[in-house]
């Protein structure tokens, strides 16, 4: 018999998997076990539940050196493959049919939000990168948006998870207080639903805020929320516009000096995804049938995400932020909830 015949070596491909299906096993997991409590406890949901239960294993326990690649490549490419399917749950028609009446209200919410995000957070002292995330996930659309935003802006891992929970906490808040203070304005179905759409951040938590109060007024907010989600598209171009532009300032000694900016480099392939999947709804190519499996997928991607984001999360940099991103959140909350009443009140909505 002839000498055995030795096994090829294996490709670059197939090594990068290999090394990386053990952390991708963990953050998977972790995921899995998040989604159940997230089922007991819709309010709260699976993402959040992600990165609290991740934080608190990394808290008893940092990953292994070699669970590292797989645990980068759930915070990276699973984050922004999740944004990819979130087109899933966008029609474009309805965008253009509710953005007519809603837009004034979002974009001027958004532009406050942001505003205050910026000046209040520097005065507070907070990082440019978490009030950047605080920022964008209250003005937009939470957990998404902050998924959004963290791989364009090279976010840490300590400043998603205290944005998430910061968002988090004033979700739950407004679910509490929204209803009430609706009924007290004596605010219609729509207007309510408009109020909810563009000052509630999760869609879990605008359902909950909205179909409290009636449900015309739960189906309009959750069709203002996905227009709403749109908005990530020019704030993340924004951005990156901003990041690429002080990354050549810095490399360059001075703004101004360098190479321009090539914008097309500065679209993130996630985002052309995300407007090609939209389309792909829009055109009616998804089968309605497919939208519930599609949209948990979604969501459990984000999980799957957030939880690899706790594993890694530094609790010293959490505790050294003390307790000012949450005063952040609380002045952004305000913001964007007293805009979006004033703004429905001046287009005469409310």
């Amino acid at each position: 018999m002839g000498a055995p015949v030795a096994a090829a070596p294996a490709g670059p491909w197939s090594r990068r998997l290999v090394d990386r299906l053990p952390g991708l096993a963990v953050a998977v997991a972790v995921a899995s076990v998040a989604t159940v409590v997230g089922g007991w406890f819709p309010l709260v949901g699976g993402p959040v539940a992600g990165i609290v239960i991740g934080v608190a294993l990394a808290a008893v326990r940092r990953p292994a050196e070699r669970l590292k690649p797989g645990i980068t490549t759930a915070s990276k490419f699973v984050l922004q493959l999740s944004v990819v399917l979130l087109g899933c749950q966008l029609s474009l028609t309805q965008v253009v049919r509710v953005g007519g009446s809603s837009l004034p209200v979002m974009l001027g919410s958004l532009v406050a939000c942001l505003a205050a995000a910026y000046f209040v957070g520097r005065r507070l002292g907070i990082a440019r990168d978490l009030r950047t995330l605080i920022g964008v996930g209250t003005s937009i659309c939470g957990a998404s948006a902050i998924a959004a935003v963290t791989p364009v802006i090279g976010a840490a891992s300590a400043e998603v998870a205290y944005a998430v929970s910061t968002i988090f906490l004033f979700n739950i808040a407004a679910v509490l207080v929204f209803p009430v203070l609706g009924h007290l304005l004596d605010m219609s179905q729509q207007a309510f639903g408009l109020f909810a759409g563009t000052a509630v951040n999760d869609t879990s938590s605008v359902v909950a805020a909205a179909a409290t109060y009636g449900d015309e007024a739960g189906q309009y907010a959750v069709v203002v929320k996905l227009t709403r989600t749109l908005l990530i598209i020019p704030i993340c171009l924004w951005l990156a516009a901003l990041t690429k532009r002080r990354a050549l300032a810095a490399a360059t000694d001075g703004p101004g000096a360098g190479p321009r900016l090539n914008v097309l480099k500065l679209v993130p392939w996630f985002l052309v995804g995300f407007l090609l999947t939209a389309l792909v709804n829009t055109l009616g190519l998804i089968p309605d049938r497919a939208h519930p499996g599609l949209t948990t997928l979604c969501v459990f991607l984000i999980t799957v995400a957030l939880s690899a984001i706790g594993l890694t999360t530094d609790l010293r940099g959490l505790r050294r932020a003390g307790p000012r991103p949450l005063l952040l959140g609380a002045c952004l909350w305000v913001v964007v909830s007293v805009t979006s009443l004033a703004l429905q009140y001046l287009t005469s909505s409310l």
